[in-house]
């Protein structure tokens, strides 16, 4: 195990020519990052899961519920035994042929079998509830670290001088709020790690989504997109960029670990450039539906990021089936047309 841990933290990747972990040591007069720090954000993370579980209990939940959201979910499929084999078995998305199959062995019309898809495609969805509070959650987190973070940084000297910050590169010292900072927040994004099977990737925009403000809900997507759009395309490449890749080479020079920073920094742009031209996509998209119909400046409850996940409930809440029907067999074998069926089944009217 030191053997490995010996090759991860090999001086002559990480650090610049002539610099050693030796030199970083704490002293009395100032502290410095180490290594060890990084395990803190373990214990801290499973903290902060627990503190988000509290969190969305017993703080959004009856949020949500005094703005009137509903905690149950889509509306529930009428129950039939061969649809829902071929929704588990099968597809959870039939093509025409299969509908026209499906259709005359149930008795049932095509459009009763696709709204039964829908419906039952719409149950594994979470409620409502469910995704405000992850939401709530998130955006609880993301303006206390950025409330700290505009505060912290206001005091940093180096904040207006960048280049300041690389003569000294890499003896700056450790201050106590930027170690809590980065410790928050990484610790944060291991927590994530517990959760990210089940979490509902949602802005916090979508609270007000959620809570049927609309005009919030657009006034949100407005400045989330001036202020998205002012910081990855303006910001990061002309401040963050300029100063990592071009000045750290003119004062420090590069090394190893410096080239794979600023590969993933530039990752980062190219990213940031694909998620600007998709909010510019939706922006000019519900734009045009304005003008189209009723005027709506930024229609982001039916826009590509959210879900359309209640159509089936508009239409009529019961297939028209016909009269009981039983499924016939053919040569013994159960089904038509090759269809799974697995005995008969009565359809309600």
């Amino acid at each position: 195990m030191a053997g490995i841990l010996a090759w991860f933290w090999n001086e002559r990747f990480w650090l610049p020519h002539n610099v050693t972990w030796a030199d970083l040591k704490n002293t009395e007069e100032a502290t410095f990052p180490q290594a060890e720090d990084l395990y803190l954000a373990f214990p801290l993370a499973f903290c902060i899961f627990m503190v988000r579980l509290i969190f969305e209990r017993f703080v959004a939940k009856p949020c949500a519920i005094a703005l009137n959201i509903q905690a149950n979910g889509p509306q529930i499929a009428q129950p039939n035994a061969i649809l829902e084999k071929v929704f588990t078995a099968i597809t959870k998305h039939p093509d025409e042929k299969r509908l026209e199959g499906l259709s005359k062995q149930l008795d049932w019309d095509v459009r009763s079998i696709q709204r039964w898809f829908r419906q039952r495609c719409n149950q594994e969805k979470p409620s409502t509830l469910r995704k405000f509070c992850e939401s709530m959650w998130r955006f609880s987190f993301s303006l206390y670290v950025f409330t700290y973070g505009v505060r912290f940084l206001k005091k940093t000297p180096w904040l207006w001088n960048t280049r300041h910050c690389w003569y000294n590169y890499p003896y700056q010292p450790l201050t106590t709020d930027l170690h809590y900072y980065y410790i928050l927040e990484l610790s944060f994004y291991w927590s994530l790690m517990f959760s990210q099977f089940t979490d509902i990737k949602r802005k916090a925009a979508k609270m007000a989504n959620y809570a049927k403000f609309q005009k919030i809900c657009d006034l949100l997507f407005v400045m989330f997109a001036m202020v998205f759009i002012t910081t990855r395309l303006g910001i990061f490449p002309l401040w963050v960029l300029n100063t990592t890749l071009f000045e750290s080479w003119e004062i420090v020079g590069p090394y190893p670990s410096w080239w794979v920073f600023n590969l993933l920094l530039l990752l980062i742009q190219g990213l940031n450039c694909f998620w600007s031209y998709l909010i510019v996509k939706i922006a000019c998209k519900a734009i045009s539906k304005g003008k189209a119909g009723k005027w709506n400046p930024l229609h982001v409850s039916k826009d590509d990021r959210s879900d359309i996940e209640s159509s089936s409930d508009e239409e009529d809440s019961e297939p028209p089936g016909k009269n009981p029907h039983t499924a016939t067999t053919t040569n013994g074998t159960s089904g038509t047309n090759g269809y799974l069926l697995t005995g008969s089944c009565s359809v309600d009217d």
